[in-house]
């Protein structure tokens, strides 16, 4: 269970030329940059962030364009766009090389930000994620259904057990939180991103992969499958009683996961 209390925070609202940003700033130490997954907002982290906090991390959580105060993302955006506006925030939170950490969905501008600014990453954290930008139709149809929210409510808790939860947890914690429109932008973002040279983050930059043992819609690789698909500076993290939702399952363990890698990208630094 976790235990950590609730730090204070700050919301500081950035000016960009894609529209505002809003970012909440938490903590203090060595900087930890959080992105969460399609269609998904910062609250997603609220489980993990106070551990992080706890540990002397500071926590750098830039709000999804489309959720809170972030305005919308632009039609014709990429995931190059996406991943433009967190360097603006670690910029203008001056963090200097960051864990940059990508949930689920969240991974490929992780990913993006890893490979077009290493000046930027100590280190990046994939978190129950795909290693390339496809999943299996089925699988597809599971996702989408979990955010139209105009479905009934019965049909996409069906769609979260099947796609986001591991047998035996609890999937109505996430039937709220969704945000379509953005789900949406975002899946347009990802399809009109042609180049692939991101995706092998860890070829000059330590990358921790943390495994859901129970993603239905990304089954943990093994650390050789690992290596191929993102490069040889890649260590392995398999979480217990996880699906893909990883963060409202097992909070406690994936920040431990964070902590370690953390501890161990600044202390080489």
């Amino acid at each position: 269970m976790t235990t950590a209390q609730s730090p204070a925070w700050e919301v500081h609202l950035l000016g960009l030329t894609s529209g505002t940003l809003e970012v909440i700033t938490m903590g203090a130490g060595h900087p930890v940059v959080l992105l969460p997954s399609l269609g998904r907002g910062q609250e997603d982290f609220d489980g993990v962030a106070p551990l992080l906090v706890a540990a002397g991390l500071r926590l750098i959580r830039p709000e999804p364009r489309g959720i809170g105060r972030s305005d919308p993302l632009r039609p014709g955006s990429t995931l190059h766009d996406m991943a433009a506006d967190v360097i603006a925030a670690m910029e203008a939170e001056r963090t200097g090389p960051a864990l940059v950490a990508g949930h689920a969905a969240g991974n490929w501008v992780a990913r993006i930000i890893t490979h077009t600014r290493p000046d930027l990453v100590a280190g990046c954290a994939m978190l129950a994620a795909v290693t390339g930008t496809t999943v299996a139709p089925e699988i597809s149809r599971a996702i989408a259904g979990s955010f139209d929210t105009d479905l009934p409510a019965a049909e996409r808790l069906e769609h979260l057990r099947r796609g986001y939860f591991a047998p035996g947890n609890d999937a109505s914690v996430w039937l709220g939180g969704w945000h379509k429109d953005v789900a949406l932008a975002q899946r347009a973002a990802r399809e009109a991103t042609t180049d692939r040279a991101w995706l092998r983050a860890a070829e000059n930059r330590p990358l921790l992969y943390v495994a859901a043992a129970e993603d239905a819609i990304a089954a943990p690789p093994s650390e050789e499958e690992l290596r191929d698909a993102l490069g040889p500076r890649v260590t392995r993290v398999v979480i217990a009683r996880a699906g893909h939702a990883l963060l409202p399952e097992q909070p406690d363990a994936t920040a431990a996961a964070l902590i370690d890698f953390a501890r161990r990208i600044f202390s080489a630094a």
